[in-house]
């Protein structure tokens, strides 16, 4: 068991610490402009080069769209209920507990267990994730629209030029394919480092309320995850995937969107830290469930 679940967890696990050790040493890291890049280059090229080449059919893809949109839903439902049952203010919360860190360590968690096809539905149940996380999430925390930065977003339009990709069974010339391929390679180990930076630089308090946070949003995750595949009926690699990515830890933006808009960001933070560290044991016992 341990030489299966080994090479899953262990790059990640050991991505992550580079980036801890790093920050920790004092070594310059500019986790602002990584982030900006991880975002506006690499994301959109590992979309469009993933999915352009991915093993799995249309039909595929548009279910995990479509399941992805459901677990949002019952996350919303669940992360409600857990933050009114301790009193505390439910904008400030919910996107804690809605949105994993689908991004940063899930689609390196689901490349490494199921390989390509893993990471093209990884991607699909990405980006419906941060679609919402940059609509509603930032929402929920500012109380205003967020139109503009959804069309500023190039995530978006690298989804549009998947989908019409997809549709019109275009394909990419050679070159360019191996442009955007090249670009998005680099998206994942940058993802995990600075996600080993972030936590580095995290000011933490309130553990106790950040230990509720962070259970709730693994509790959540794995429940809803488990709920909606047996509901649509998904076997094999696409319910692997669904549950994986639901049951991620809190996703470090919603820490930063938090000192954004002083929303809690230190009790967030614990949540981030902690949910982070409990999912390296988590995942092994995920993988052994979806067996």
């Amino acid at each position: 068991m341990l030489a299966t679940l080994l090479p899953i967890v262990g790059p990640v696990m050991l991505c992550v610490l580079v980036g801890f050790v790093w920050k920790r040493l004092g070594w310059a890291y500019d986790t602002a402009m990584v982030t900006q890049l991880v975002m506006r280059v690499g994301t959109p090229c590992l979309i469009i080069a993933s999915l352009s080449r991915t093993p799995v059919s249309r039909d595929v893809l548009e279910h995990m769209l479509l399941v992805t949109m459901l677990l949002i839903v019952l996350m919303l439902v669940l992360g409600a209920v857990a933050i009114v049952s301790v009193k505390q203010p439910v904008r400030s919360f919910l996107g804690a507990l809605v949105f994993p860190n689908a991004g940063n360590m899930g689609l390196p968690v689901c490349l490494f267990a199921f390989g390509e096809e893993g990471l093209s539905l990884a991607l699909a149940v990405f980006l419906v994730l941060s679609v919402a996380h940059f609509t509603l999430g930032i929402a929920l925390l500012s109380g205003r629209s967020v139109l503009r930065e959804m069309v500023s977003n190039p995530i978006i339009y690298s989804i549009a030029a998947v989908v019409l990709m997809i549709y019109a069974q275009l394909t990419l010339p050679a070159w360019l394919q191996n442009t955007v391929g090249l670009l998005g390679d680099f998206t994942i180990p940058l993802m995990l480092l600075t996600l080993g930076v972030s936590l580095a630089d995290m000011k933490v308090s309130s553990l106790g309320l950040g230990l509720y946070f962070a259970l709730a949003r693994l509790g959540i995750g794995v429940g809803a995850g488990c709920a909606v595949a047996t509901l649509f009926g998904l076997q094999g690699v696409a319910k692997g995937v669904l549950i994986l990515q639901a049951s991620m830890p809190v996703a470090v933006f919603n820490y930063l969107f938090a000192m954004q808009y002083n929303r809690d960001p230190q009790i967030v933070a614990g949540a981030v830290m902690l949910s982070t560290l409990l999912s390296f044991a988590l995942i092994p016992v995920i993988w052994i469930y979806i067996l």
